[in-house]
């Protein structure tokens, strides 16, 4: 699964899940575009160091992806500076729990901007060039929650399920032109935004961490394991190759039989 040559953009990747894809995808030989709203110098030093980690070419590009023209302009600057947007992996996204009736307009909007239109704008951008070349693949992470729901969750829901819906649409307008699109749907990953929610949830539930895990945060996985981002980074990778050029327009879960239930 050589990925050299080709150039990926992986959104919302200066941590967690999308660091882990960008990450196992410049390790099959990729040529990578890292991105978050920030513009910090740890943020391009950590783009320059996958070129001493991982012997490939390596940008960190600034978009606020709440907003669809700079999404665009995301892709439009990674192909200026890269030659091309071969790859694209579109993860940005956050998160909100409440009861719809109490959910914050400016709050639903903005998850629904970052989580689902965010790959929208993107998407479009990107596909021009990758049917001039006749080859791209586009990985939409999605969620357990673009299957299944969960309450309190309707914002993140609803992009999610989005997003799956999209998925679907682009896989059927690209087939047979050498362009796939999926959508990879996590369970519950060990990031750093998830391990730093355990010491609250320990004090919240009056247990030790191993029962908070197990009992509360991975009570609806049944594996009782989290996925890794190197696993969600894996999947991607193979996404991408050869192996998967059939797989267009579909969902695969990695979320330790979650949506089996």
């Amino acid at each position: 699964m050589n990925l050299k040559g080709k150039r990926a953009v992986v959104t919302g990747s200066n941590s967690g899940i999308g660091l882990g894809v960008a990450e196992e995808l410049a390790k099959a030989g990729a040529d990578v575009v890292l991105n978050s709203f920030t513009n910090r110098d740890e943020d391009h030093d950590l783009a320059r160091s996958f070129g001493e980690r991982f012997g490939v070419s390596a940008r960190y590009i600034q978009a606020d992806l709440s907003d669809g023209a700079q999404a665009r302009a995301l892709i439009d600057e990674a192909v200026a500076q890269m030659g091309g947007c071969d790859i694209l992996v579109n993860n940005a996204g956050i998160q909100h729990v409440a009861p719809i009736e109490e959910f914050p307009v400016e709050v639903w909007n903005r998850i629904i901007a970052i989580n689902l239109n965010s790959a929208f704008h993107t998407t479009a951008a990107a596909l021009p060039g990758m049917r001039a070349a006749g080859w791209g693949r586009i990985i939409n992470i999605a969620s357990a929650h673009g299957l299944t729901a969960s309450p309190y969750k309707s914002a993140y829901v609803s992009a999610k399920h989005g997003v799956v819906g999209m998925t679907k649409a682009v896989g059927l307008e690209t087939a047979g032109q050498g362009i796939t699109c999926n959508a990879v749907c996590p369970g519950y990953v060990l990031t750093p935004l998830i391990e730093s929610q355990i010491p609250d949830q320990m004090k919240v539930h009056n247990m030790d961490r191993e029962t908070v895990i197990r009992e509360v945060m991975l009570q609806r996985q049944p594996s009782g394991q989290f996925a890794t981002t190197e696993q969600i980074g894996g999947t991607v990778v193979w996404l991408c190759s050869d192996y998967a050029a059939q797989v267009t327009g579909t969902t695969i879960s990695v979320d330790g039989g979650w949506t089996a239930l």
